[in-house]
């Protein structure tokens, strides 16, 4: 049984709960009150009411359905690239990730930017296609540019998780598995994807939450009326009307609230062991 914490024990969480309290709490509480505060910081609902008068319910339902889409893709992509590496020996597995890993190293502006220029009317995979007689197709400025573009900047935060978790598993329940008989079918559903369960839901997390919110990918990739919440909550904090700082407060934090929802929703499918995911 644990005891008490010592003084120096405390001592040496101070910093976290000092990190978390300025650049966590501090935040969402800033956030939070002007949401619920107009111009001369009085207390109102107008914030909120105005967030389903203007159009900006369709934009949450848009931005949900493109981060869902763009999640599933990186989870049919990821689940087994994951697999595979896993079954790879170890210095090639390390090989393998540091490439997906290369990437990542890179500013994500760089990123998005480079991937658009690829995509390009100009770009070489146009001029690929017009080599091979394919002809030129639109790539850029389209939704599905949007949802290659989430998919791209996010496949590794999908790949490491159940990466971690596969390569955990103890090679001995799926061989006990083989000595009951079952086939490579019947250990992938009943002893490998139980077992990795929370890798997939600490990637599903990972992907889904950036996806849900950004901004950048839409304005780069997508055509010109295309938007997403996060360009509207960033549209909201460049402007210089008055209430409009307290406007794109509210949509922040219903947006923070329908995010802490799915991952409740998703953490149910958890058992609460991330058995060495990433978070």
């Amino acid at each position: 049984m644990t005891g008490k914490k010592s003084l120096g024990q405390r001592l040496l969480a101070a910093p976290h709960i000092v990190w978390s309290v300025l650049f966590i709490i501090a935040p969402l509480a800033v956030v939070a009150f002007y949401a619920m505060t107009d111009s001369s910081f009085s207390f109102t609902g107008s914030n909120f009411s105005q967030i389903f008068s203007d159009g900006t319910s369709s934009v949450f339902a848009l931005s949900l359905a493109f981060a869902f889409f763009s999640t599933v893709i990186c989870l049919l992509i990821a689940y087994p690239l994951a697999y595979f590496i896993s079954r790879c020996k170890p210095r090639n597995a390390g090989m393998l990730i540091m490439l997906f890993m290369l990437p990542m190293w890179m500013n994500f502006l760089l990123r998005t930017y480079a991937l658009s220029f690829l995509l390009e009317d100009t770009g070489p995979l146009n001029k690929l296609l017009e080599l091979i007689g394919l002809g030129r197709a639109t790539l850029i400025n389209t939704s599905g540019a949007v949802i290659l573009g989430m998919v791209y900047n996010f496949l590794p935060y999908m790949l490491l998780p159940i990466y971690s978790v596969m390569s955990k598993i103890d090679r001995s329940l799926i061989e006990a598995a083989e000595d009951l008989g079952c086939n490579r079918t019947n250990i992938m559903f009943k002893v490998i994807m139980p077992l990795s369960i929370p890798g997939v839901v600490s990637g599903i997390t990972m992907v889904f939450v950036p996806s849900v919110s950004t901004f950048y990918i839409s304005q780069q990739l997508g055509p010109t009326d295309f938007v997403l919440i996060g360009d509207v909550i960033e549209t909201y904090f460049k402007s210089s009307a008055a209430s409009s700082y307290h406007v794109g407060s509210a949509i922040s934090l219903v947006l923070m609230v329908l995010i802490f929802i799915c991952m409740a929703v998703m953490n149910r499918f958890s058992d609460g062991d991330t058995g060495g995911a990433l978070v």
